[in-house]
């Protein structure tokens, strides 16, 4: 198989070409491209050195995937050029809400799949949706959900590079007791929290939010109800989750902890004494959606409380995005 990814030396881009080396696909040979500013730069694979393409000169006929890892105006003006010759995975949020896009996590909705020959397109859905829809998917298969309130703790990897190098000077300047000026938050990152993040629209929400939102809807359920508060935080890397959730139906608390240990891309680690529980630094690097602080909510007999912390580059990105053409390849293309 040949592949491609355009917006390879990108954070997404680079953690897609780490997670191919790893992958089950045989791949013949990969296609790396991006910018022109990067074209000639070289990175290795698997051993081999391959020299990056410039995207404006790139013929897209040459993989029949390709996935796309460099933003929403990037896919805005190169997906539809780009699906007429090859099966696009698209990381970006620009084609996420289209009903004929599938929106796809590969533990969770793999049967929507079949909807990519519609535009030969496929939508990687939000980081912080991924790792949530994941959590939920086998709670709402044996008690239907009925109602999320969820509260983000995300990491500044997910607005790109610009802002994890911010939290490292803004952090330094801080400790230096010197002045600091905001280039890519709206107000200080380091040593604070921002409860907002993308562009506020209806009823005070913001973009981010309605995203969890209306994208749980088209993965999960429609009728599930959700509400979400979205907050940036001083973390590099790994998105966590404070999920109420409330069933349609009685459970035992066991039942929920034994269900969620032996779901795909799950793994509890729940142990109620210090440190008993996962951080964002313990879940970088790894697969895994983890899951921990599992417990009745005291003042709901239908509902509980987890915490979910997920690598948001890997899971929420990066390598559901590999996984997502892993499942393409094994029940769809050439079918």
């Amino acid at each position: 198989m040949k592949l491609a990814i355009i917006g390879a030396t990108g954070n997404v881009g680079r953690k897609t070409i780490e997670i191919l080396e790893k992958s089950k696909i045989k791949i013949s040979k990969l296609f790396l491209i991006a910018s022109e500013k990067s074209e000639g730069k070289k990175i290795k694979f698997k051993g081999n050195t391959i020299e990056i393409e410039s995207l404006e000169k790139y013929d897209f006929s040459n993989a029949p995937i390709t996935f796309f890892a460099a933003g929403s105006k990037i896919s805005e003006e190169w997906v539809p050029k780009a699906s007429k010759k090859t099966i696009v995975i698209d990381n970006s949020k620009f084609f996420r809400m289209d009903k004929e896009v599938p929106l796809i996590v590969p533990e969770v909705n793999p049967e929507k799949l079949a909807m990519y020959k519609n535009k030969n397109i496929i939508a990687n859905p939000n980081c912080s949706t991924i790792q949530m829809v994941v959590a939920l998917k086998p709670l709402h298969d044996n008690f239907n959900i009925k109602r999320v309130v969820v509260s983000t703790y995300q990491s500044v990897s997910g607005a790109g590079k610009a802002p994890m190098d911010e939290l490292l000077s803004q952090s330094k300047e801080y400790l230096n007791k010197k002045k600091i000026n905001s280039k890519n938050f709206t107000k200080q990152i380091a040593f604070n929290l921002i409860p907002h993040i993308d562009e506020f629209v209806e009823e005070g929400y913001t973009k981010e939010e309605w995203k969890m939102i209306n994208e749980t809807k088209k993965i999960l359920d429609p009728k599930i109800n959700l509400t979400a508060t979205c907050v940036r935080v001083p973390v590099m890397v790994s998105h966590a989750e404070s999920i109420n959730v409330e069933f349609e139906k009685v459970f035992d608390i066991r039942k929920v902890k034994e269900i969620l240990n032996k779901s795909k891309g799950c793994k509890v680690l729940d142990e109620r004494k210090d440190g008993g529980y996962i951080t964002p630094v313990e879940a970088e690097n790894s697969y895994f959606t983890f899951i921990s602080r599992i417990r009745k909510d005291n003042s709901n007999d239908k509902s509980i409380n987890m915490w979910v912390v997920s690598d948001n580059l890997l899971k929420g990105a990066a390598l559901n995005t590999v996984q997502i053409a892993e499942k393409l390849m094994t029940d769809y293309y050439g079918k």
